[in-house]
């Protein structure tokens, strides 16, 4: 791997396929950025080794890689419509994203605009920018993934650098998540803390303290569903509640229930379905 001048081991196999196919888009001229383990090891110093390869491209060209990678021998699928394909060789495999699985942080041109100058495997490509990586990595929150260390290391890593006002515009209404994060990064390094500017945690406990103050929303809707696709199922199909991704326009019904479909496939030792019990 090769994050900011860095070099680990990878073995040569997984190496070829993800050189092969960082060449064979950029000879098909198609915009991509390198994420994952190799954008974070830039923006953390933290190098971890896994069997997958991010690359993030726009919505309207994930068909584009998709056909090239094919193209060149290697099996492709469209795993998931709203948000990421696949592309393998024998156990590796590349990762086509280009939105997120609950819809919201889709690949627009800000994260092609705000991209970091990289080389992965000898190649000069474009690496993820920090506050994308931020954003995207915020809202998962599954009962077997929580990507909480990762933000908390980035912020350590790469806080000094972070364009905080425009990271603050990426969240938009879903600021309370931001602030979450915020809050146990504190936590977490209480000697770091200075790191996240003053005027960052003041603009967020203003926003909480005027949303406190005002009448409770008349909408009766869980946003639990963009943190976890499976943990807050009971609210939408028992108690009620409209679903975040449908009611706020992130994800047709469709890509929800394929979303949803998979749980038991990727996981066949969770419960799909809370069970409600009545008092």
């Amino acid at each position: 791997m090769q994050g900011n001048g860095a070099v680990t081991t990878l073995d040569p196999v997984s190496r070829d396929f993800y050189q092969s196919a960082i060449r064979y888009m950029q000879k098909a001229e198609i915009p991509f950025l390198i994420g994952g383990a190799y954008s974070y090891a830039r923006h953390t110093a933290l190098e971890r080794h896994t069997k997958d390869f991010d690359i993030f491209v726009r919505p309207g060209d994930h068909e584009r890689v998709l056909e090239t990678l094919a193209e060149a021998g290697y099996s492709v699928e469209l795993k998931f419509p709203h948000w990421l394909g696949k592309a393998f060789s024998g156990d590796n495999c590349i990762d086509v994203i280009f939105s997120s699985g609950n819809g919201v942080a889709r690949v627009d041109d800000g994260w092609f605009q705000h991209a970091i100058d990289g080389q992965v495997f000898d190649i000069d490509v474009l690496l993820c920018p920090v506050e994308e990586t931020i954003w995207s990595k915020a809202f998962v929150m599954e009962r077997e993934r929580f990507d909480g260390g990762d933000i908390a290391h980035l912020i350590r890593g790469s806080g000094h650098d972070i364009d905080w006002q425009r990271l603050l515009d990426r969240f938009g209404p879903h600021w309370r998540v931001l602030l979450s994060h915020l809050v146990m990064f504190g936590f977490c390094y209480p000697s770091e803390r200075d790191i996240v500017p003053a005027w960052v945690l003041d603009e967020l406990m203003n926003r909480l303290r005027e949303e406190t103050a005002d009448p409770q929303s008349p909408e009766r809707v869980c946003q639990g569903t963009l943190l976890s696709r499976s943990q807050y199922l009971v609210d939408i199909e028992q108690w009620g509640y409209l679903d975040a991704r449908v009611a706020h326009g992130y994800m047709q019904q469709d890509d929800i229930d394929l979303w949803t479909d998979a749980i038991a496939t990727e996981q066949p030792t969770e419960v799909t379905r809370p069970v409600f019990r009545s008092e």
